[in-house]
C-alpha cells in the first residue's frame, strides 16, 4: 500500500482445489469470512485469488466460494485463471475451448474472464491457436458485458522463447486490439526449479535484462490507458494474413483500408461514437509502416504511448516496431 500497489490475497485455506471445490456452504463461508476479516479492508487488497486452470469439474464449487466472497464482501473481486486453447479435452472437462469458456460464465459467474497462452517458442515461430484463443475469450466477454484479462509471458521455460522486447510488445498489444482490459505477468520470480530462467528477478533476488523489457512496455499501456479505458471493442480483423477463424479487412468497420506489414486491428466507439483502432504490428523481426485510411472523412489522431498525448498522426509515428501497437482515432 505504501508504495501504491495492491494485491490478489492468497491463502492456504482458500485455495481452491478440487477437495476445497466439494466443500459444504458452511465450512467454504468461515475460511471466506476468516480472510475477508483479515485482509478485507486492507487497502493493498485488490482481489482473492481462488485457482489456476480448472476444468468444468470444478466450476460448481467455484461459483459456491465466489458467492461466499460477494455476501462476505460485497466488493470482493474472486481472481480465477483458465486453460489456453491447447489444453485438452480431458484438463478443460468439455468438448470445445468455446464451451469450457462458456460454461465458466455461466456456472461460477466471474467479474471478469482471465485467461493464460503462451505461444511464443524458442524456434521463432508462434503457436497455431494465439489468435483464436484471444477470439474465442473476446467473443464470451463481449456476449456477457465482461472484461477480460490475458497473462503475458515473462520468463522462459519449456521450449518458449526467452523474454525480448518484441515478444513483450507482441503479447500486450494484441491483448489491447481485441479489447482487453487487464494484463497479468507469469512470473516476476524465477522458479527454482527446471530450465525457468529470465524471469525479471532471478533465482539469486537479482533483476535481470527482463524487468526493463516488461516496465518499458507496462509503462506504455498506463500512458494510453486514460485514453483506452474509454473505449468499446466492435470489431477485431487481421491484414493481409487472416489466421483461421478469424476476420479480414472485409469486415472491419471503420477501417476502410491498411498497408504496409502484417497487422491485426481492433476497432472501438470512442466517446460520442467516435471511431479508434488499436493497430499491431504482427512481425516479430521487422519494423512496418503502416499506411491507413479510416471510411469517413476526418483528421485521423495518435494517442502517444509515451507521453499520453493525443496528436495528429504523420511523420515518424506510422512506425511500427516489431510487435508494437499504437491507438488511432479519427476527429471529424
Amino acid at each position: 500500500a505504501a508504495a501504491g500497489l495492491k494485491a490478489i490475497v492468497s491463502s492456504g485455506p482458500t485455495h481452491v482445489g478440487d477437495a476445497e471445490a466439494r466443500l459444504d456452504d458452511a465450512q467454504i463461508a468461515r475460511r471466506v469470512q476468516a480472510l475477508v476479516d483479515r485482509a478485507g479492508k486492507h487497502p493493498a487488497t485488490f482481489a482473492y485469488y481462488l485457482r489456476d486452470e480448472p476444468g468444468t469439474g470444478a466450476f460448481p464449487g467455484l461459483g459456491k466460494w465466489l458467492a461466499a466472497y460477494r455476501a462476505a464482501d460485497p466488493k470482493a473481486r474472486a481472481y480465477i485463471n483458465l486453460f489456453p486453447n491447447y489444453a485438452n479435452e480431458a484438463q478443460l472437462g468439455a468438448p470445445t475451448y468455446e464451451q469450457y469458456v462458456a460454461q465458466f460464465v455461466a456456472v461460477v459467474k466471474p467479474p471478469f474472464i482471465s485467461y493464460d497462452n503462451y505461444s511464443l517458442l524458442d524456434d521463432g515461430s508462434l503457436r497455431d491457436g494465439y489468435f483464436q484463443n484471444l477470439e474465442a475469450v473476446r467473443a464470451a466477454a463481449v456476449k456477457n458485458d465482461l472484461p477480460f484479462w490475458n497473462i503475458v509471458l515473462s520468463n522462459a521455460h519449456f521450449s518458449y522463447a526467452e523474454p525480448s522486447p518484441a515478444g513483450f510488445r507482441f503479447q500486450a498489444y494484441t491483448t489491447l486490439a481485441y479489447g482487453g482490459r487487464g494484463i497479468s505477468y507469469f512470473t516476476y520470480f524465477s522458479p527454482t526449479t527446471g530450465n525457468y530462467r529470465l524471469a525479471p528477478i532471478d533465482q539469486f533476488g537479482h533483476k535481470t535484462p527482463t524487468w526493463d523489457m516488461l516496465r518499458h512496455v507496462n509503462l506504455q499501456l498506463h500512458k494510453l490507458a486514460p485514453t483506452y479505458l474509454k473505449l468499446k471493442s466492435v470489431n477485431v480483423f487481421h491484414h493481409p494474413d487472416v489466421p483461421k477463424g478469424c476476420s479480414g479487412l472485409a469486415g472491419a468497420k471503420y477501417i476502410r483500408q491498411i498497408g504496409g506489414g502484417s497487422f491485426v486491428a481492433g476497432e472501438f466507439e470512442g466517446p460520442q461514437g467516435r471511431p479508434c483502432v488499436v493497430v499491431v504490428n504482427k512481425d516479430l523481426r521487422k519494423s512496418a509502416a503502416c499506411s491507413l485510411a479510416f471510411k469517413d472523412a476526418g483528421r485521423v489522431m495518435h494517442t502517444n504511448s509515451y507521453t499520453g498525448a493525443t496528436h495528429p498522426w504523420g511523420g515518424e509515428d506510422v512506425f511500427l516496431a516489431p510487435g508494437q501497437g499504437m491507438l488511432l482515432s479519427l476527429e471529424k
